[in-house]
């Protein structure tokens, strides 16, 4: 399987080997298990990685390191899937190289048309939408980068927390180490779930994505309007189980306009918002173990626990108690 590294002027050296280095340990993992996806070849690697400059020359990295090329963009070879990963942006959040973005957004919207699958990880995702390849289509970038890049591209439809999306063979993730994610997945997708989670374990990585939500500030999705600011205090600090039509009442319109605001701004609907507050409050009281889940669903408007339960399993994609163990474990780390 032939996979393009996309290698921009300042991008993240460590992305770059990082990605070579975790399809090389997919290949091994891949050598060493001949009874797992014996459909695949073990003749030679099955992940063919190459490094793509625009004219195949070595470029320099976020350190002014150089980055050596395996190939230019205007060489014959097809690739299977192509990856663009983090790169530094500019004080404006723009790819510090604008003119070699520009030129790799049209070389990747090229090789999609060709059939390759475009993969963008972190601020990589930014090319993708140059490229227009996300009009229309789910995606993912880095949280402290969605209000940025929903109101720059328009047309795409990125996901809050999410921190793999894929649609019609265009795969985003989020953050700059998000790429350790992309390759299990495409590890996944290829050559079957048993070698990826081998692949996850030998990386000492977790073989499913956790939430970026989990990183994210309480709040910070609603920061950029006063309606969404306004609405957040009324839900966490006034009245954690209010109602749509109350919430509504609250900020002096009807329920139609609310939701009609809030998929603007927030492309949420109210019920969506008030669950989502509620569970980004519940993440601060699960951090005290003086609280149990059931105080804490109590106090986030629940009156059933298994409600609370489902819900936040809904957005943290994950149960209360494991987002306790993980953030014990991560805070015994720190």
């Amino acid at each position: 399987m032939r996979i393009g590294l996309l290698a921009l002027p300042y991008s993240m050296r460590s992305a770059l080997a990082g990605l070579a280095d975790m399809f090389w340990l997919a290949n091994q993992v891949i050598t060493q298990n001949p009874t797992l996806n014996t459909d695949l070849s073990r003749e030679t690697p099955f992940y063919d990685v190459k490094i793509v400059t625009r004219d195949g020359k070595p470029v320099r990295d976020v350190q002014g390191r150089l980055i050596e090329s395996d190939g230019a963009f205007d060489d014959p070879e097809s690739f299977d899937v192509i990856i663009a990963s983090g790169m530094q942006l500019d004080d404006q959040k723009y790819p510090l190289a604008k003119e070699a973005a520009g030129e790799a957004a049209a070389w990747l919207k090229e090789k999609y048309s060709e059939g390759s699958c475009i993969a963008g990880a972190c601020a990589g995702s930014f090319v993708l939408a140059e490229a227009g390849l996300l009009n229309g289509r789910a995606c993912a970038t880095t949280w402290w980068l969605f209000h940025t890049f929903r109101e720059r591209y328009v047309l795409a439809k990125p996901e809050w927390g999410k921190v793999l999306v894929e649609q019609d063979n265009v795969v985003t993730t989020g953050g700059p180490l998000s790429w350790v994610d992309l390759v299990i997945h495409l590890v996944r997708l290829h050559a079957g779930k048993e070698i990826a989670k081998l692949t996850a374990d030998m990386a000492v990585a977790d073989s499913q994505p956790l939430s970026q939500q989990l990183y994210a500030p309480g709040g910070f999705l609603n920061s950029r309007h006063p309606l969404l600011t306004k609405a957040e205090h009324l839900v966490r600090y006034q009245n954690p189980s209010i109602t749509v039509e109350a919430l509504a009442e609250a900020l002096n319109m009807t329920t139609r306009t609310l939701h009609r605001k809030m998929m603007s701004l927030n492309q949420e609907s109210p019920k969506s918002f008030i669950t989502r507050v509620r569970i980004e409050t519940a993440l601060i009281l699960l951090e005290s173990p003086l609280n149990t889940i059931s105080q804490v669903a109590s106090a986030c408007g629940y009156k059933d626990e298994t409600a609370f339960r489902r819900a936040f399993n809904g957005v943290m994609e994950m149960s209360p108690g494991r987002y306790r163990e993980w953030f014990n474990a991560r805070t015994e780390r720190v």
